[in-house]
């Protein structure tokens, strides 16, 4: 055992962690590697050995968060229950280890500029110069300390370690006063407190596949020429690293060779724990992961999702449909539903414009027909902009013509709302006042209190209440006991308030609304196998095995269960 180890032999094997220990999760190479996989499944682990865990994720952007971000930038961006707008990291973090972050677990160069400046404007530093250290850093290292304090599994009790995820790779300019903070936090905390795990590529090169480890040695010299010598190396490569592969990095980068774990391709990512295992991390680490049966549950889990035959397509028409990062959530949530349901999730991506009348390639619109008509069950994501907003109203009046199961989620259940609005109420026209401030009949308006000068935060987010409506509907059956739901939102229109009763008196029933009855939360259509819409984001809450409730009714639908 190295001094940098998490967690020593020699502690108690009833509390192993006698004081907050921290892992460090740093990158090289290049981006993409699977740093916040690697993270989450480091926490399963000690999760599975009994402990507390939380996560904080490290974004050197000069962005306060991600919530004005591009997805085709930056990926989804991921709702929290207070409203913090996150980087999707977080989201892994959620679904892996089954806890609720904040705001905070985000930490972002905007976020400690603007503290430190704050604080400066103020008089805090009593006249002194401000700068990147020790000002800046030691914002950095106060910060983390404050957030892995919060418990973050519904508790009160304060977690026992805490994982963070250094956003970028090693070299970055914009990372260079996090390493920094990272160097002096391991004295502060105390080094026997601190493990810090690198993530690398190993390519295989040449017709006979040779592992390649000139990319990890040049990455963690970087590293330590920073000051931060790696305890544990994570290398991702296409094939289980071979032993010489290992040795060589273990010589080269000042590690044990018991401390190169491969990383290498697998069927589903809920394997790497896992691999992680299999390969002596827990023995690294210090801790009994098999104590609590978290990990065999966890093992039951990953073979199962491998020995799904039989297949249940969802078309998800959207406008990202080329960057899978874009709804990554909901991927994840058609994904935990389908396991309940025993099937292997197919998603076939459909382009909404596409669907458009007058599309102007034949072969595209075709292939998008035949997707849709083929689905199982359709799927209408969030989103904002008016591209392809005709080809998603479109498809909410084919499922709903064609009895196909339907889920809508936030824009979902405006385009379904509007689709109704025209074709059953006969409203021609009728429209989002978000893409005609003009339109005649505003199925759909902005709502009074959301700012028209700032984007960033301004919008409805985070956790809030949704109140039944009716006693007996698909979706409450689906949710269970209860007079009430909390999920997380995330938008600026909602259905117009004038239109509901008219729109209810059609059979388009709102079985869900806010806490003063007025803000339409959840739609119902009567005598349809499944067409369901949520103004709100289920996917954001929606575990490995505790799929979200609507993606459940979803799946229940499209297979005739």
């Amino acid at each position: 055992m190295t001094e940098g180890m998490l967690i020593k032999e020699a502690r108690q094997p009833q509390n192993p962690l006698m004081s907050m220990k921290y892992v460090v999760v740093s990158g090289g190479v290049l981006s993409g590697l699977g740093k916040g996989v690697t993270a989450s499944s480091i926490g399963v682990l000690l999760k599975s050995a009994g402990l507390r865990v939380t996560s904080i994720k490290i974004d050197p952007y000069l962005n306060s968060d991600a919530g004005t971000m591009s997805p085709f930038e930056h990926g989804e961006v991921f709702v929290l229950d207070d409203g913090g707008e996150a980087d999707l990291d977080l989201g892994n973090y959620e679904r892996f280890l089954d806890i609720n972050l904040a705001k905070d677990n985000n930490l972002t160069t905007g976020k400690v500029y603007s503290k430190v400046i704050e604080a400066e404007r103020r008089g805090d530093y009593l006249g002194k110069t401000v700068q990147v250290i020790p000002h800046i850093t030691d914002a950095v290292m106060e910060w983390i300390e404050d957030v892995a304090s919060k418990p973050a599994d519904g508790s009160d009790q304060t977690p026992d370690a805490c994982i963070i995820e250094l956003g970028g790779t090693v070299g970055d300019i914009e990372s260079s006063p996090y390493i920094e903070a990272l160097r002096q936090f391991q004295f502060r905390v105390g080094r026997e407190n601190v493990t810090f795990v690198h993530v690398s590529l190993v390519p295989v090169m040449g017709p006979v596949g040779e592992q390649k480890t000139k990319p990890t040695q040049h990455t963690v010299k970087e590293l330590r020429g920073l000051g931060i010598s790696p305890d544990i190396l994570v290398c991702r490569s296409t094939s289980p690293l071979n032993l010489e592969t290992r040795e060589k990095l273990a010589a080269f980068c000042h590690v044990s060779p018991d401390a190169v774990f491969s990383t290498h391709d697998v069927p589903n990512i809920y394997h790497v724990p896992l691999m992680l295992q299999e390969q002596g991390l827990c023995n690294i680490l210090g801790v009994d992961c098999e104590s609590t049966g978290l990990l065999a549950e966890w093992r039951k889990m990953a073979l199962h999702l491998d020995t799904l035959v039989e297949e249940i397509t969802i078309a998800m028409v959207g406008k990202y449909t080329g960057l899978s990062d874009a709804y990554l959530s909901v991927i994840k949530s058609l994904q935990h539903a389908a396991m309940a349901v025993d099937r292997k999730l197919v998603i076939d991506w459909v382009e909404a414009s596409h669907l458009e009348d007058g599309w102007s390639d034949a072969e595209e619109s075709a292939s998008a027909w035949q997707m849709l008509k083929g689905a199982d069950g359709i799927l209408v994501p969030g989103g904002f902009g008016d591209r392809g907003i005709e080809g998603k109203i479109i498809a909410a009046n084919y499922s709903r013509i064609n009895n196909v199961p339907y889920l809508g989620i936030c824009l979902g259940l405006q385009v379904a709302t509007i689709e109704f609005c025209r074709n059953v109420l006969g409203l021609t026209g009728a429209n989002s006042t978000e893409f005609d401030e003009s339109v005649e009949h505003a199925a759909v308006v902005f709502m009074p209190e959301i700012s028209k000068t700032h984007l960033g935060g301004t919008m409805r987010l985070g956790s809030r209440p949704t109140v039944w409506q009716v006693d007996e509907c698909k979706i409450r059956t689906l949710y269970g006991e209860g007079d009430s739901v909390d999920e997380r939102h995330r938008h600026r229109y909602e259905v117009n308030p004038d239109l509901i009763e008219q729109i209810e008196a059609a059979g388009l029933k709102f079985v869900g609304k806010d806490e003063t009855g007025q803000r339409c939360e959840i739609f119902e259509l009567e005598g349809h196998p499944y067409f369901v819409g949520v103004q709100y984001h289920p996917e954001f809450k929606s575990r490995p095995n505790r799929p979200s409730p609507p993606f459940l009714g979803l799946l229940q639908a499209a297979t005739k269960k």
